[in-house]
């Protein structure tokens, strides 16, 4: 995966980075990265179809602009006009997983405490069944978008895993950030809630 570096200021520059980049690993498939909010570097619709264009090695994105629901459906309109397809993984801790899912999405890469979640919401929502797809989103979304706070995110997931048995410590590396009492509480209340709305879809 080859994320832009954020000394990219133009379109330009974008593309020849990227067509350096793909000569230089020769064969091998390569995912774009497109995660403004980190990388602070923007590729609008026009430089990713050039990029595209120039690098058959590249066969996937990881879209992860925030949300970025139109980049998706322009792209996948491109490719009914003939653009060649690649592949698109949602990032952002599954925020929008549904929606992208909707408009054309393939499937997600990125974490959440219930990956099984993130499996059942991808594999209904290319089965058709949005509405099933949906009461599973909509189940998860107040642990998701907790699990989503800069600085204390991993420090959540880790919780959740520990408790579900996934990993042994939720204790992270200096300086991670702890739960304190208070989210803890925060987060045990999130779960009664999940549990019980998972038991009532069945």
């Amino acid at each position: 995966m080859i994320a832009p570096p954020s000394t990219l200021t133009t379109n330009e520059t974008i593309v020849s980075y990227y067509a350096n980049a793909c000569e230089a690993v020769g064969s091998t498939p390569v995912v774009l990265q497109d995660f403004p909010l980190s990388t602070k570097v923007g590729i609008s619709l026009d430089t990713f179809g050039r990029i595209v264009d120039a690098c058959p090695n590249i066969v996937m994105l990881k879209h992860e602009d925030w949300p970025g629901l139109a980049k998706i459906s322009a792209i996948r309109a491109a490719e009914e006009q003939g653009r060649r397809r690649v592949s698109i993984l949602c990032g952002n801790g599954g925020l929008f997983l549904l929606d992208e899912m909707l408009r054309g999405a393939d499937g997600a890469m990125t974490g959440y405490a219930y990956p099984e979640m993130m499996r059942d919401v991808v594999a209904l929502a290319k089965g058709g069944e949005t509405e099933r797809a949906s009461d599973i989103f909509d189940a998860h979304m107040p642990l998701v978008r907790y699990e989503q706070q800069p600085g204390l995110g991993l420090a959540v997931r880790k919780y959740v895993l520990a408790k579900r048995g996934a990993i042994a410590s939720a204790v992270q590396r200096k300086p991670g950030a702890l739960l304190d009492a208070a989210a803890m509480a925060d987060v045990e209340r999130m779960l009664m809630r999940l549990e019980r709305r998972l038991a009532e879809l069945g």
